[in-house]
């Protein structure tokens, strides 16, 4: 088959690769689309490895056609259009992935479309619902409300009864976040987000706060949470270290949550894929929720579309096709 290959001065290249071997509970898909996420960036440089038995290719999801399933697949039969949550392999070909880890394509929605779903759905989901246990009602602030989770996780809450505070770095982005059900936001190139945040939350704060950005973030987050609040990290992007005030924690008992999808066992990835069949594709299917999508990329031109996204000018997902 052909994959994306990352060479030794971190070129991408559309190159010969051994087709993936079929393990006990596993499909094989053909490729239609992956999509990029910032982590393929990263693995990119060489500063996040895939896990242990990982296929070193890059690409977190994807959707195809299913082609071959091994005898112990009970789920899914030769001919299904699916998407998929991979722990790599999304940027190529063909792809093989447990059968926990894949849904079939929401009523409605292309191949394309559905190759933009599984990964932030499944860390929005993940981060809020399980992670956060949020409840409808409970208010909530998304960091980088534009991005591929952020928009995501702005429909699951405005779908699950949970108004939402974003920031973002445009007065575009704002506006768009806002169209798909974020109720404010605050341009964070106007410096701290805190005092637009608790005009938001009033006097009792929020209740969940979902960051991808991390230190640079850190003391305004846990400022601006409520008693009982839940701050979840999923990122880094703005630094790992940074001093914490411990009273805080006590005396507001809020909770700080570290959490990666990635490298989750198949079981729990497969108890999060079941959640967004039964609670999050409807919804889809329904246009209750729907992809969001920025630009396609033809695969051969991975390069291209990774540098897109390294802009910062992205909302939503950027996606790869070999149509």
């Amino acid at each position: 088959m052909k994959a994306i290959t990352i060479g030794e001065d971190s070129s991408l290249d559309w190159s010969n690769f051994p087709d993936p071997e079929l393990k006990q509970g596993e499909v094989l898909i053909e490729v239609s689309a992956s999509a990029i996420n910032r982590a393929d960036l990263m693995q990119r440089r060489g500063l996040y490895p895939p896990p242990a038995g990982a296929s070193p290719i890059l690409g977190l999801e994807c959707s195809g056609i299913v082609t071959q399933v091994s005898e112990t697949v009970d789920r899914f039969k030769e001919g299904d259009p699916v998407c998929a949550l991979l722990a790599g392999g999304g940027y190529a070909q063909k792809v093989a992935v447990d059968q926990g880890s894949v849904l079939p394509v929401p009523a409605g929605l292309t191949l394309l479309e559905a190759a933009s779903l599984p990964e932030v759905y499944a860390t929005a989901w993940l981060n809020l619902f399980i992670e956060a246990g949020l409840r409808p009602g409970e208010k909530v602030i998304l960091h980088a409300g534009a991005s591929g989770v952020g928009t995501a996780a702005i429909q699951l809450c405005k779908a699950f009864g949970s108004p939402s505070f974003v920031t973002a770095g445009s007065e575009e982005k704002l506006a768009f976040c806002r169209s798909l059900g974020a109720t404010d936001g605050f341009n964070r190139h106007d410096g701290s987000f805190l005092q637009a945040a608790k005009a938001f939350s009033g006097a009792v704060g929020v209740d969940v706060v979902l960051d991808p950005v991390g230190g640079a973030y850190l003391e305004d987050n846990l400022n601006v949470l409520g008693l009982y609040g839940r701050l979840v990290l999923i990122g880094l992007m703005g630094g790992s270290n940074r001093e914490i005030n411990l009273g805080q924690l006590m005396v507001k008992r809020l909770r700080v949550i570290g959490s990666t999808l990635r490298a989750r066992s198949l079981i729990e990835k497969a108890a999060i894929m079941k959640d967004l069949q039964e609670q999050v594709w409807p919804k889809i299917s329904e246009g209750e929720i729907r992809p969001v999508i920025d630009k396609v990329f033809p695969m051969q031109a991975a390069a291209e579309a990774q540098d897109w996204v390294a802009t910062d000018q992205t909302i939503g997902k950027v996606v790869l096709t070999n149509s």
